[in-house]
């Protein structure tokens, strides 16, 4: 197992004590960054379909720019949000709208410097940033 699904898993195993649909939300999404290959994946997929602008500021360390549900699934391609969507139990709109919301958030949290880390994302501080997102002080 990579350090990446190591982080995953300790990640979806703090979403799992979330209450609520943010615990699924997260547990997908994080599921998404493993397809794409980690997060420099993802990130270049985003950036690739046009939303280079709004990618940049989810890193950067300043305010992240709103994204459209309509922008978020022709990036991430219609059938991976229908995925998403059947994972979650919600309908495709509801998904990437809530894609729109989390997914900048999630970007955001895990490149506290400003950028991508080369090697990865480290685990500790990984929990640290998104146990945020649902309110825990602790990781």
């Amino acid at each position: 197992m990579g350090l990446f699904d190591s982080i995953v898993g300790a990640i979806q195993s703090q979403a799992n004590g979330a209450t609520g649909g943010q615990g699924d939300l997260l547990n997908t999404v994080m599921g998404l960054v493993n397809a794409e290959g980690g997060l420099s994946g993802l990130v270049q997929k985003i950036s690739a379909s046009g939303l280079g602008e709004q990618v940049s500021s989810w890193v950067s360390t300043g305010a992240n720019l709103p994204v459209s549900a309509e922008q978020i699934q022709a990036a991430l391609g219609s059938s991976a949000v229908q995925d998403i969507a059947s994972k979650l139990g919600i309908d495709t709109n509801a998904a990437a709208a809530s894609l729109a919301n989390f997914l900048p958030q999630v970007i955001d949290k895990l490149t506290p410097d400003g950028q991508v880390a080369e090697g990865g994302v480290d685990l500790s501080q990984a929990l640290s940033s998104l146990s945020g997102l649902f309110g825990n002080k602790s990781a």
